[in-house]
């Protein structure tokens, strides 16, 4: 058993608490990790509110991280002591029928026991005070250690800046992917990204990676326009500066709407926006935000009926396991931006700052 510090949830509401865990050793197919960097992200932020229905607690969150494996379970080939990995919250085990089905990488292998905050053996890894503390996401990169399943495991390049790569196990990959892989946007296509956070400049670098001519960037903070256009939005706008709906804004902006829209905030008033900004016989929106439980899509039909798409994308549509050391290398040879994406770091003890200035869109 380790002994190591970690940022413990202990109920919905109320900031974490640095506190010293204990961390049992990996048991079979499992695998045991030394967390080297994590990231925040706001999906860590809407479990610890109290809102998701998944949510359990006392519990160590964050799904964001990157570090080297301090040991392995019975049966673990895939890696070994010392390699360099990103924890996976979307697992790939290769057997299951999501896992052979070329069209998703929702692998399901172990998606109840990750949803109740376990490991697949029903039990947790973690204890504190002598409470059992819950997983989340399979991760729970709030830990100095962790212990995941070896299918939720991606070993890298070694050479990786862990403080960097960190953001890769989810909204760098998520954004990215979602042009890419879900919308496969087409060069010289016009797109409308909205919400300018770290996901949606994510979408902004994948759009125009994949060629598109014209990136509008959507958010009601301003300051973060220079940001966006730095990753290749080409004009940003507010739906505060006009009387319209921000559908009609862009519908008359675009001569009858966007190619592909993409909501990354989680508000079902802007992902119907999102929608309706695309153009007649071909847009396609793609949710990517995460909404709030138990709230519903609408749309009239008859934006359906004329040709308008609508999907949905988890973690941009990339098979975990296979894709996330290759987005590790095309950073390594420059061909995508991770360290742009870095506002901010700070020592583990002041992660509820570091949630501070998330919240406040810094």
């Amino acid at each position: 058993v380790i002994k190591c510090k970690a940022a413990v949830a202990w109920e919905a509401g109320k900031p974490l608490s640095i506190e010293e865990v204990e961390v049992a050793p990996p048991k079979a197919h499992e695998v045991r990790i030394k967390i080297v960097a994590t990231a925040v992200c706001h999906t860590d932020a809407y479990t610890l509110s109290g809102a998701d229905p998944e949510g359990c607690f006392p519990v160590i969150l964050g799904h964001e991280g990157a570090g080297i494996v301090e040991s392995v379970g019975e049966g673990v080939t895939r890696v070994k002591k010392g390699d360099t990995v990103i924890p996976l919250y979307i697992p790939q085990c290769g057997e299951c029928k999501f896992c052979k089905n070329p069209k998703t990488n929702l692998c399901q292998k172990i998606r109840i026991t990750q949803g109740k905050g376990v490991m697949p053996d029903g039990t947790s890894r973690f204890t504190c005070k002598g409470k059992q503390i819950y997983h989340f996401m399979g991760t729970s990169t709030f830990s100095e250690y962790t212990v995941v399943a070896d299918i939720s495991v991606a070993k890298i390049d070694a050479a990786a800046p862990l403080d960097k790569v960190c953001l890769l196990g989810c909204g760098i990959s998520t954004g990215y992917g979602a042009a890419l892989n879900t919308a496969k946007v087409e060069p010289g296509s016009t797109c409308a990204v909205f919400g300018l956070g770290g996901v949606g400049l994510a979408v902004i670098m994948g759009c125009k990676i994949a060629g598109a001519s014209r990136i509008i960037g959507i958010d009601i903070n301003k300051d973060k326009y220079a940001k966006a256009k730095e990753f290749g939005a080409t004009e940003c706008i507010s739906p505060q500066d006009s009387k319209k709906p921000i559908q009609e804004v862009l519908v008359e902006m675009t001569d009858g709407g966007v190619d592909y829209s993409f909501e990354c905030i989680g508000n079902v008033g802007v992902m119907r926006a999102a929608l309706e900004a695309c153009h007649k016989g071909w847009g396609v929106s793609v949710i990517v935000g995460v909404a709030a439980a138990g709230q519903e899509i609408s749309t009239r039909p008859f934006q359906l009926v004329t040709g308008r798409a609508w999907k949905g994308t988890a973690f941009g549509g990339w098979k975990s396991v296979d894709n996330v050391p290759k987005l590790v290398t095309e950073y390594m040879s420059k061909k995508i931006k991770v360290d742009e994406f870095v506002t901010h770091t700070l020592p583990f003890d002041k992660i509820n700052e570091a949630f501070e200035l998330m919240h406040s869109g810094k």
